[in-house]
């Protein structure tokens, strides 16, 4: 599970960076949102994503 959840997180880095430069620099947001998401799941051991997955069926 924590694989595919880097996995997902660096897509979702890669894709609001190429948002950013062709859309809208807005799309910076969702960078600073994913890594705060990851930075406070280092802390309290609960992400979000996670438990989608979890639910989602993946182990």
């Amino acid at each position: 599970m924590e694989r595919t959840l880097r996995g997902i997180a660096g897509f979702f880095i890669i894709l609001s960076l190429i948002l950013a430069h062709f859309v809208s620099p807005l799309w910076l947001w969702f960078t600073a949102f994913v890594g705060l998401n990851l930075l406070q799941s280092a802390f309290t051991n609960w992400c979000p994503m996670m438990w989608i997955l979890g639910k989602c069926g993946l182990k």
